[in-house]
């Protein structure tokens, strides 16, 4: 998705960046607090998903506070943090014309949105945390809190691994098995800011207790915490819900300190009733692709024959040129397990040029492939990955295809009728799964245009359109 524009609100001579996404009625800041990236978010497709979903039901905006991603650093002015924070929500929310809003924060946007809830009341019309507390450390009154010696373990390792992976996995567990997202974790920290500067925020967050600001909460209140979550146990999370008037306590399952990966959809649904009073659920994004499926024939013979470091050294080759045609060809490559792959392109035209480029490239290595090319409605997951009834059936058409062939669907041959493209007729016939007969085609060596043709030049799609 193409980010919304970022924006900069002023505080005195500072900017402060932000971003509005949604055209819903009511205005809802979603905030970590002092740290995050507001541009850096959409580059991971789970993030995105998420306040997409956010922006469906609201007009989303989000911040980066002085100090973190792309906002000035915080003033040394001898005020508190939590003062600077403060400043710097109300001056996006006039810069962004928004009179009232609701707040949802997450981990150590805590303390900070409700003191700011106590203090300006008139300016927030609702109240959300995720996985916050309002103070961490104990107290004589406040058993629930950490004593002093595992708030300086979490200081500690804090300081030592930040912007690491090790911390990534110790934060979101959930994301063990997945170093993409371990790595992605990681360096969204680092960007969102330095390490000194990380290190004095979780020395202010020791020292920040927001306990006295909940009696003068007026705002409808849900509190929300993943049962799990080793840095804030349940009880402090309960005891804000507890001593806010009317607040609502909700205990999920899970253990991940961010909201993106791990369950997100129980987290949407309830911020989504809570602030509408219905719950529609996300309705997946969905886009028309052409699908293209390759695979490498009598792949198991050839590893006998090769043996296991020869086979993965081709392996590597037939991968390399894989990425290097489907990018030629404006597609995107969607998945490569083994030796299979899918990708996905705008048009179907590109999907059978790339499959062609594929057979003459592969042919060097001596590696040919089958590849199978259908058109039509995709879901759009929020890991990059693509499902639906259209993908079932691109793989289905595939298998249909012997070494060295592209074979289409009846969908994609007729597309492409009055085009360059000649397809042979193959059979009509039952694919797995599938509801129906189905007739696919063989696509044959393309005529010679007459005269000169655009490269992107598609004339079908400018006529009978696309088949039902």
């Amino acid at each position: 998705m193409t980010p919304p524009e970022t924006r900069f609100a002023n505080v005195g001579n500072d900017r402060v960046a932000y971003q509005v996404l949604g055209e819903g009625p009511r205005d809802l800041v979603f905030t970590a607090g002092q740290w995050g990236h507001i541009d850096l978010d959409w580059e991971e497709p789970t993030i995105a998903r998420f306040y997409r979903r956010l922006a469906s039901f609201s007009r989303l905006i989000r911040f980066n506070a002085r100090g973190s991603g792309l906002s000035d650093p915080r003033p040394r002015d001898g005020r508190e943090s939590w003062h600077h924070w403060m400043d710097d929500l109300l001056a996006v929310m006039n810069a962004a014309g928004s009179s009232t809003t609701a707040i949802a924060g997450f981990i150590d946007s805590g303390p900070l949105a409700l003191q700011f809830a106590a203090a300006h009341p008139q300016r927030i019309s609702a109240l959300v945390l995720v996985n916050a507390t309002a103070c961490g450390a104990a107290a004589p009154d406040y058993p629930e809190g950490h004593p002093p010696e595992v708030m300086g373990q979490f200081l500690e390792f804090s300081r030592k691994y930040y912007g690491t992976e090790r911390w990534a996995r110790a934060s979101n567990p959930s994301l063990a098995g997945d170093e993409r997202a371990l790595r992605w974790v990681a360096k969204w920290q680092r960007a969102s800011g330095t390490p000194k500067a990380l290190a004095e925020n979780f020395e202010n967050q020791q020292n920040m207790d927001a306990r006295p600001a909940l009696s003068r909460i007026r705002a409808p209140t849900l509190v929300m915490l993943r049962s799990h979550y080793r840095w804030v146990p349940v009880p402090q999370s309960r005891y804000v819900a507890e001593h806010i008037a009317g607040a609502h306590f909700a205990e999920l399952p899970g253990t991940d300190s961010l909201p993106f990966w791990e369950t997100p959809d129980l987290i949407l649904d309830n911020i989504e009733k809570f602030l509408t009073g219905m719950r529609h659920g996300g309705a997946p994004d969905r886009a028309l692709v052409a699908v293209l499926f390759t695979d490498v024939v009598d792949s198991t013979q050839r590893a006998a024959e090769l043996g296991d470091a020869a086979w993965r050294t081709l392996l590597d080759r037939h991968d390399e040129i894989q990425r290097e045609q489907i990018a030629l060809f404006k597609g995107r490559l969607v998945d490569s397990s083994g030796d299979g792959t899918l990708a996905t392109f705008d048009r179907p035209d590109r999907a059978i040029e790339c499959a062609r480029a594929l057979h003459s490239a592969l042919a060097s290595l001596n590696v040919r492939v089958r590849a199978g090319i259908h058109f039509g409605d995709v879901e759009l997951r929020g890991d990059g990955r693509v499902g639906g009834m259209t993908v079932h059936l691109g793989a289905r058409v595939s298998a249909l295809a012997g070494p060295g062939e592209i074979i289409v669907s009846r969908t994609v041959r007729d597309i492409l009728l009055g085009s360059r493209f000649c397809f042979d007729e193959r059979d009509t016939c039952d694919l797995k799964g599938v509801p129906g007969r189905w007739t696919v085609y063989a696509v044959a060596e393309p005529k010679e245009p007459h005269g000169a043709q655009p490269a992107d030049g598609l004339a079908s799609f400018g006529g009978g359109g696309i088949p039902q």
